[in-house]
């Protein structure tokens, strides 16, 4: 679309919605006046309000932008001071939550220094016409070039390409910039995400992308034209870069399982239990098992994936689930079990060849009991394949050596975990109700379905991979363990008491 065409979109979005301006200020005072003329007028008139959060300048922006608000005639303008300066992050979450509370459909944030050009709003708020854009973003890197041509320091234009790239390789993400302080969201989408937690600090804009990115939503990009003014001297870019490395990398962390923080804790970035796909993972490990002939029980099974595919090959799969597992194929049965009860009566038929127990165990009331009714699901002999996150890792044993323990979604701190098990106290579990453990094996962390299957992840994933076999109490992130069903003292005592053998005089 040209510009008027976007005009027009955008003027009957915001006939037809409530869209809020948040202007963010900080000693702003000779620029904020400029700033509220360059607005279109015609657009200015739609909106449902645009609100100026000074925050706690050492000038007089607020008296400054409620003057010029009057000398222009905006009837919609209020003009807000923050008590005490809450950083450029924290200003974005007062004027948020003003925007949620105020019912707002859409809200764009612009600085109020004339670094973004307000001209270009409508090409914010088009976009919004579709309803799946949750975000849109004034880039200035679509055109690359541009950003140098407003004013962008050369060392600042890296920067900002070289951070970028790394933190679409870390989210696997697409975005031309991270880094644009010029954008607008969807309310829907901004009530349903924490970034009430996010930093107060000038990497906010990086945690929000990092909440939208994590929970699959739409950003839309648009070429944006830049001017650098007196806001940019505020950032300090090593400071900056540093953190925003440091949030992309806590949210891969996080979503291995190895980190936990508010922020990245929105609920909808997916399963807590993916099926893994890399050759040296646990699942994969699995399915490389001899199941042939044989009657199997996948107990916690989730989607029922990986019973689906043992099923390809045993003589038939039960698999169980609190919700009955959805996957459907042949030789594969699916049924609704809580394991917290006597599930060992719920499920008929004669006893198992094979019982497969994937990272389950540790989340029931009492895995002690869970164990005890698995053995008698199995004929004597039958094999379990049971698995567990290790807290013996390295990575949580340095955590707790420098003071750091903390729950959370996934992961071996998972916070529905009802116990936890180091490698050895796992086996001696098994042990003392009715099992001989035959082999343990330890797996690394899921780098490559995790984060990636490249150099030099792949690399890091085949290492960590290596040192777990080889030392699974240090280095298994969690560890398979291959026990057999001994006989009970029922069954021996049938065998050897009460059927004895004659003898001849």
């Amino acid at each position: 679309m040209n510009d008027a065409e976007t005009l027009n979109v955008a003027l009957e979005y915001a006939r037809c919605n409530r869209v809020g301006l948040l202007i963010v200020a900080y000693n702003a005072e000779k620029t904020i006046e400029s700033v509220l003329r360059r607005i279109p007028a015609e657009l200015a008139a739609c909106l449902a309000e645009i609100y100026v959060i000074d925050d706690f300048s050492r000038d007089n922006t607020a008296q400054a932008a409620a003057d010029a608000g009057a000398r222009l005639g905006m009837r919609n303008l209020r003009v807000f001071r923050t008590p005490a300066n809450q950083g450029y992050g924290g200003n974005q979450i007062l004027g948020y939550t003003y925007a949620i509370r105020q019912g707002f459909d859409v809200v764009v944030m612009l600085h109020g220094d004339g670094q973004y050009p307000p001209e270009h709003l409508p090409h914010l708020i088009a976009p919004f016409a579709d309803t799946a854009t949750a975000c849109t973003l004034g880039s200035r890197m679509v055109r690359r070039l541009d950003a140098l041509r407003g004013g962008m320091p050369l060392y600042k234009w890296l920067g900002n390409q070289v951070l970028t790239w790394f933190e679409n390789r870390m989210l696997r993400a697409g975005l031309t910039e991270f880094h644009t302080g010029y954008r607008a969201y969807r309310l829907d989408t901004l009530r349903q995400i924490p970034f009430e937690h996010n930093s107060h600090d000038f990497h906010f804009d990086t945690e929000i992308l990092i909440q939208l990115i994590s929970w699959g939503r739409k950003i839309v990009e648009v070429a944006m034209p830049t001017h650098y003014g007196d806001e940019a001297c505020h950032v300090n870019g090593l400071r900056y870069a540093w953190h925003c490395a440091k949030a992309v990398t806590k949210y891969r962390l996080f979503r291995m399982g190895l980190f936990y923080n508010r922020f990245l804790d929105t609920q909808h970035d997916g399963p807590r239990y993916t099926f893994k796909e890399a050759a040296n993972s646990l699942h994969q490990h699995v399915l490389r098992q001899d199941f042939r002939g044989e009657r199997v029980l996948d107990l916690g099974a989730g989607s029922g994936r990986l019973g689906a595919l043992v099923a390809s090959q045993a003589e038939c799969v039960v698999a169980v689930d609190l919700q009955r597992p959805p996957q459907e194929a042949a030789r594969l049965a699916t049924a609704a079990v809580d394991l917290n009860g006597d599930f060992d009566r719920q499920i008929a038929g004669s006893p198992f060849d094979a019982i497969v127990a994937l990272d389950v165990i540790e989340h029931l009331n009492s895995p002690e009991e869970a164990v005890a009714r698995a053995a008698r699901l199995l004929r004597p002999g039958g094999r379990l394949f049971a698995s567990t996150a290790n807290v013996g890792f390295f990575i949580v044993r340095a955590m707790l050596l420098l003071g750091q323990f903390n729950y959370g979604r996934h992961g071996i701190l998972d916070m529905t975990h009802t116990r936890l098990f180091t490698v050895r106290s796992f086996v001696r579990m098994l042990e003392d109700f009715g099992f001989k453990v035959e082999s343990t094996r330890g797996f690394g962390p899921p780098i490559r379905d995790g984060i990636s299957d490249r150099f030099p992840w792949s690399w890091i994933d085949s290492l960590l991979g290596w040192l777990a076999r080889v030392w699974p109490r240090m280095f298994a992130f969690n560890f398979l363990v291959l026990a057999r069903r001994k006989p009970s003292l029922d069954e021996v005592y049938a065998d050897a008491i009460s059927k004895p053998k004659e003898t001849k005089a």
